[in-house]
């Protein structure tokens, strides 16, 4: 079948149009984060510019600056006005992708979308307009960084302060540990029975290895060693999407999940050893020779069987 097991260069919002109505069973994708969005293009141009502009490493979230004047500066109407500005035109660029794949997805099929938990509520929102419905939020805690902010006591021991030490303790952030995962469903065709039957989707798997049932809290992952050849700025864990293509994909004949920003190919890597039929978007030309290194490389552990 045409596109099956590809990858398909492009700005996903075309690329998407090229696909059939009702097509896909699931989506994992791990989209550009709210980090200076207005007016460029995230590809690896536009961050190897952002890195090349940094002053202070306490303006990298994950090795990407927060840039747009965003990170900093005076707190005035202005700003707030800029910050706000920002938020809707992402917001409404999720929008643009969303719609094209809720065309392509099958009644009852599931879209997980990873996003920072400041941003993860217009995600959802854009979803749920583009004719989503939410089931959750699933929270992927992972290992911490440093909290980027002020630190209150510094700031004022800096500005030679004498009462400094009365505001130990106080910063302008918390510990980041965790990463939101917004889980929208294509409203199903009447109920969970008929959609199972008609389209083999609607459901989650949620036994878990061992027994018991699962929780929407992932945790204690193990965080992979990046090949020198993945130049990918954000790669996220291959045990975190196998994870997630067990739970949210059915193993079904004919099922197939979609990755829009596909990056260095970690859902369709975890797709493909489960068996699973897959089709990558993606922007970048020079992640798409990642993509397909890390496939040529990868084996079925885990046939995909019928459950009907």
């Amino acid at each position: 079948m045409k596109h099956i097991n590809t990858i398909l260069s492009g700005d996903c919002r075309d690329v998407m149009k090229s696909l059939p109505d009702n097509f896909v069973s699931a989506c994992i994708t791990d989209p550009p984060y709210n980090y200076e969005f207005i007016g460029h293009k995230w590809n690896d141009d536009e961050i190897k510019r952002r890195m090349e502009r940094v002053k202070d490493s306490r303006t990298l979230v994950k090795n990407i600056p927060y840039g747009s004047g965003l990170s900093g500066g005076v707190r005035n109407q202005r700003w707030y006005k800029k910050n706000r500005d920002n938020i809707l035109e992402y917001q409404n660029w999720c929008f643009e992708w969303a719609k094209e794949l809720f065309r392509i997805s099958k009644p009852g099929a599931t879209t997980l979308v990873f996003n920072s938990t400041r941003t993860i509520a217009h995600v959802q929102i854009a979803l749920e307009n583009a004719g989503f419905y939410t089931r959750d939020i699933i929270v992927y805690r992972r290992s911490s960084g440093i909290p980027k902010g002020i630190n209150m006591q510094q700031n004022l021991e800096q500005k030679g302060y004498i009462n400094s030490t009365d505001w130990e303790g106080w910063h302008s952030c918390l510990l980041n540990e965790w990463e939101a995962i917004c889980v929208v469903q294509k409203p199903l065709q009447n109920n969970y029975t008929e959609t199972l039957i008609e389209y083999g989707t609607g459901l989650f798997f949620t036994k878990k290895q061992g027994g018991g049932f699962q929780s929407n809290i992932l945790e204690n992952l193990k965080r992979d060693k990046v090949p020198d050849f993945n130049i990918h700025c954000t790669v996220k864990p291959l045990d975190l999407m196998k994870k997630l293509v067990e739970i949210f994909v059915p193993r079904v004949e004919g099922s197939i999940v979609i990755d829009p920003f596909a990056g260095s190919g970690t859902t369709l890597v975890a797709a493909k050893e489960a068996g699973i039929d897959y089709i990558g978007i993606e922007l970048e030309s020079s992640y798409i020779e990642i993509i397909e290194k890390r496939l040529n490389s990868t084996t079925v552990s885990l046939k995909n069987h019928s459950l009907f």
